[in-house]
């Protein structure tokens, strides 16, 4: 950073006071601004993170007297407003236009300093026309950006198409990691689960209600006296026994390890940060000291590879005692959160490696505490194992070591429908790895609502009931039989489409297009879908509507595109390009496959995902106008990175004139073998009825039979199935439906 002046002038006083906080600002007030046009563009989106809509709602014009910019600047935000503009966990500096004419374009500043942007209305310079002249009259949408400190590094991204947008950022700022199949299943937490007895007890009460679930997470209170990397030893007394029972079901475990470290000298992480010198310093060059979780807390400066390589090597199994393979982690708190500091933070003028100030930095600062841990989990392994990390702060990039989620969230109806354009807009801006507590963090959910959090949340990428620590107990069969059925079905819909969600998983971590999208990225031509975030695209081959309101009788579906749509519970078609008013049916929200598409499932109910690993599959074409369809299906070891060697099968299956065939995508001697099945095959759209296909190789004439879409739940709608076709995934092969 240059210094701006080398001195004051008299009487001039840079400092700025804060309630009872000041800040020095030794170099001096600073700022860095410029205006970005999007041309030919009808809306624009990203710069998460915000609770707001999709679409960015202008902050500036003549009919908008009280609304300020988009803040970016990481924050513990309490109980947040679920329609602001005003800037939460984490930022992401990166905004994507569209419009039907010119398709999407993109824009990126790569600045981790506080910023804030307009979104200018229609008309915003009216006033100003005689003095500000406009270098054009061509429809567009005008932003301003305005940045405290930092420097100009920007990037244009000229797409054309949506997902052109999307490879180009993720091109700059890496693709999302690889999960592990487990992390992709249904997870399970609360502040806090209690004791090992509360959590045995919880892991028995999804077998005795046959709920599958893969993940039970361990909040703060699991710690001895909030000294991360440490157990109670009263409430723990045998962490690795635990881990161990429940790994032998195939589950995993989760602990939390925040970014406030506990001064207490008596606290080996304590002793040897302060010795080393790895603290963020104050102004003043001491060691920094906050209040936290923790009580007196200071904050390793993860700006530094050497504080960030010491922190790696404490999630070791010698250092983090009573860890096993089967554990994984949560850094909440990142932002960094400092509940004494101005706005709940760290001061700006605090001092990190080479006397870089935090205002220059901060809104990475979660961003580097995220890498520091995903790259412990692979050093842990001896880079056999791909981690799973949970943070709450992110920066771009932050899609290269995990997951995030957004937040402390509220249990309504208002939280839930955010929900959706929040994680869509995580999506665009590379981040497809998110999701929002289920049920709500704050408060007590009505039945109803959780009910219907659960049925969507199945379909969010990142799948997690939460709740704060002051509300009931919620766990899904505390409700009444009825509603018990009603969560385990929308559970169970999530191990069913776990083989297709995994196959996303890997597109975005190879292309960087998220795992659930705007419908307009699939329909980039339909100006219907361009500011609707009340539904959305899982891939391009499934598409979800909420139900957002209490009480709903019908829902209105707009169903985008020329072809028809299959419901996905009763295979009913319905027409593309129109809305549909539908009955708000309680067992499930509506949910489509698209024609034309192929979709693999898993339909055999086990404990846990890892169980499911040797299971046959499903799978469902939904035919198109032409009798036509086509899908894809990734699977690879679901753990380690023997996948980047090419251990890996990866077919595509394409449907016309009749004939099923199974090709190969993955390299020609892909080195992961499986023996895995087809057990059933699907066709929705297929008329005449026939009678019998037959499979190539082996010349085997199998029966097309009426069979059940859905093995479970609800009404059975009778589709045309061909029954053990025995064919196995990793191989060639035709069906010719007869």
């Amino acid at each position: 950073m240059v210094q701006l002046r080398e001195k004051k002038e008299e009487n001039e006083d840079w400092e700025e006071r804060f309630r009872s906080h000041t800040d020095t600002r030794p170099y001096g007030p600073q700022s860095i601004s410029f205006d970005v046009s999007f041309y030919d563009a009808d809306f624009v989106y990203g710069i998460p993170e915000h609770a707001t809509s999709l679409a960015l709602k202008p902050t500036r014009g003549p009919e908008l007297e009280h609304s300020e910019p988009y803040r970016l600047f990481n924050l513990d935000v309490f109980e947040y407003l679920h329609d602001s503009p005003f800037g939460l966990y984490g930022s992401i500096p990166f905004m994507l236009s569209h419009g039907k004419t010119r398709g999407s374009s993109g824009f990126f500043w790569l600045n981790a300093a506080e910023m804030q942007i307009d979104v200018l209305g229609q008309g915003w310079n009216d006033d100003y026309s005689s003095v500000l002249m406009l270098p054009s009259d061509q429809k567009r949408v005008d932003t301003f950006w305005m940045s405290e400190a930092g420097v100009v590094d920007t990037f244009f991204f000229v797409g054309p198409r949506p997902k052109d947008v999307v490879r180009q950022y993720t091109g700059i700022t890496g693709t999302p990691a690889m999960p592990q199949l487990f992390a992709t299943a249904y997870h399970q937490c609360r502040w806090n689960y209690r004791d090992e007895e509360d959590v045995y007890n919880v892991d028995s009460k999804f077998d005795e209600h046959d709920i599958p679930y893969d993940v039970l997470w361990l909040d703060i209170e699991h710690t001895d006296g909030k000294r991360y990397f440490t157990w109670d030893k009263l409430l723990f007394p045998n962490p690795e026994e635990m881990q161990k029972k429940l790994s032998a079901k195939g589950r995993h475990m989760v602990t939390i390890v925040d970014p406030h470290i506990k001064r207490d000298d008596s606290y080996y992480i304590h002793k040897e940060a302060s010795q080393k010198g790895y603290y963020v310093k104050d102004a003043s060059g001491k060691d920094f000291d906050g209040w936290c979780w923790s009580g007196s807390s200071s904050y390793v400066d993860m700006l530094n590879p050497e504080s960030r390589s010491w922190w790696a090597e404490k999630f070791s199994y010698e250092n983090y005692v009573g860890s096993t393979p089967s554990l994984y982690i949560w850094n909440d708190m990142n932002e960094p959160s400092v509940f004494n500091g101005p706005e709940v933070t760290m001061p700006r003028d605090a001092l990190h490696q080479g006397d870089v100030e935090h205002r220059e930095l901060h809104n990475a600062y979660g961003y580097y505490f995220h890498m520091a841990t995903s790259n412990g989990l692979v050093k842990r392994s001896d880079g056999k194992d791909r981690p799973f990390v949970l943070s709450r702060a992110f920066f771009p990039g932050s899609q290269r070591y995990g997951a995030v989620w957004t937040g402390d969230n509220t249990a309504d109806w208002d939280h839930f429908r955010v929900s959706v354009p929040m994680i869509l807009t995580l999506g665009l801006t590379g981040i497809s790895f998110s999701g929002a507590d289920v049920g709500g963090f704050f408060g007590n959910p009505d039945t109803e609502l959780l009910v219907r959090w659960y049925q969507l949340g199945a379909y969010y990428p990142f799948f997690r009931g939460h709740a704060h620590h002051d509300t009931k107990r919620r766990e899904p069969w505390l409700f009444g039989e009825r509603n018990t059925q009603l969560m385990r079905e929308a559970i169970h819909v999530r191990y069913m489409l776990l083989p297709y969600f995994y196959t996303l998983f890997r597109e975005a971590n190879a292309t960087g297009i998220p795992v659930v999208r705007p419908l307009w990225m699939e329909f980039p031509a339909d100006e219907k879908t361009f500011s609707n975030d009340e539904a959305f695209m899982v891939g391009s081959s499934l598409m979800v509507q909420g139900v957002y309101t209490q009480g709903a009788k019908h829902v209105s579906v707009y169903l985008p595109g020329d072809e028809s749509w299959y419901d996905m519970k009763t295979g009913t078609t319905y027409k593309g390009g129109a809305t549909h008013k539908l009955e708000a049916l309680e067992e499930s929200i509506p949910s489509f496959q698209r024609a034309g598409t192929i979709i693999p499932r898993k339909d055999r109910f086990r404990r846990s995902s890892t169980q499911m690993q040797n299971d046959p599959y499903t799978l469902v074409i939904a035919l198109n106008s032409s009798k036509a369809a086509e899908g894809e299906l990734y699977v690879d070891d679901g753990k380690s990175f023997d996948f980047k060697q090419g251990a890996y099968i990866h077919r595509r299956f394409t449907f016309s004139n009749g004939k099923l065939t199974s090709s190969n995508l993955a390299p020609a001697h892909h080195k992961y073998a499986s023996d895995c099945t087809v057990e059933r095959i699907i066709i929705l759209g297929l008329s005449p009825e026939p009678k019998t296909a037959l499979v190539e190789p082996g010349n085997q004439k199998v029966d097309i039979e009426v069979g059940p879409l859905l093995l479970q739940g609800g009404k059975v709608a009778s589709v045309r199935t061909i029954r053990k076709p025995n064919v196995k995934i990793a191989d060639d092969w035709t069906i010719n439906v007869l």
